[in-house]
């Protein structure tokens, strides 16, 4: 098992530099609190807090080798399932709009006390859920992880946004299975990749056994409501919130020029490279497990009003 120094200096050089000083060990960070309107203030050692967001298809369970290495390490993790995805009782034909998708993680945001800060890490399309979670609650946001993820500041809203986070993945034939909820005659209210065409695309640097399992537990994912992810920011709070993308260089589903111009129409904080598939949970999780660590660390410590 590698030790602790090789996973905090996993990854490819992809990196900018950040001059910030923060005072955390391992999974605590130090928080300073503001107490009410007098001049005193009170400093609590805190677990960092992870939430992990899956992509289209999947669900909590994408994340159990990460989880497994964060909880024993100390951190505190959270993996959502949204809604139609992973044990969540909902068809995705019949969630139709990305609000209704995205609502169980925005409810989790949403029920945090205002001083309780998380680090967001969502997968694929989960890029789309934390950018909401953003616009939405960027004080509770001590940093946004996209994993090989759709990172667009408003979603969807031109040709280039499709361009650049839509998976293009003609080039493998007739590879999805697709459903019509609204009928026949309308546009397809989800999709799932076909079994024999997983593997090969989502899955081809992962042991056998995780793609065995994907294979069981994967569902189709609600189309039609990623496909209206739009999000209007009366400000640009967003932008004061942490960002590092990790770019997935054998990545057959968000390929990497993809990756590589919304990091340019979006620039980061940080970049860092892990020589994986789309699935660097299951094939390269004590990599992404290094890289997550040091991306927290390289975050300032947050003072609390």
């Amino acid at each position: 098992m590698p030790n602790m120094q090789d996973l905090l200096s996993a990854g490819e050089g992809e990196e900018t530099t950040s001059n910030c000083n923060n005072n955390m060990v391992g999974a605590e960070v130090q928080v300073e609190i503001k107490a009410g309107t007098g001049t005193g203030t009170a400093k609590a050692v805190v677990k960092q807090h992870f939430v992990f967001v899956h992509g289209i298809g999947g669900g909590g369970w994408c994340w159990y080798k990460v989880r497994c290495l964060m909880e024993n390490s100390g951190y505190e993790v959270s993996c959502i399932d949204l809604k139609s995805a992973g044990i969540d009782p909902a068809h995705a034909d019949s969630v139709l709009s990305f609000d209704d998708y995205n609502k169980p993680l925005i409810d989790v945001i949403s029920s945090l006390p205002d001083h309780h800060q998380v680090i967001l890490v969502g997968h694929s399309a989960g890029g789309l859920s934390i950018t909401q979670a953003t616009h939405k609650f960027p004080n509770k946001i001590r940093l946004a992880v996209y994993l090989a993820a759709t990172m667009l500041k408003q979603g969807f809203l031109t040709h280039q946004d499709l361009q650049d986070g839509v998976p293009d993945l003609s080039s493998f034939g007739d590879v999805y299975e697709l459903g019509f909820g609204l009928g026949d005659q309308q546009p397809p209210t989800s999709a799932i990749v076909k079994k024999e065409f997983q593997r090969r695309i989502i899955y081809q640097m992962c042991p056998p056994e995780d793609g065995t399992l994907a294979a069981m537990l994967l569902r189709p994912g609600p189309l039609l409501a990623l496909q209206s992810a739009r999000f209007t920011a009366e400000n640009d709070t967003i932008d004061e919130v942490p960002r590092v993308y990790i770019k997935t260089i054998h990545d057959n589903v968000v390929k990497p020029h993809q990756q590589e111009a919304m990091i340019q129409r979006w620039p980061p904080s940080q970049v860092y490279v892990l020589d994986s598939d789309h699935s660097p949970f299951f094939s390269s999780p004590f990599l992404l497990f290094g890289l997550l660590v040091k991306a927290a660390a390289s975050v300032v410590s947050p003072t609390c009003n």
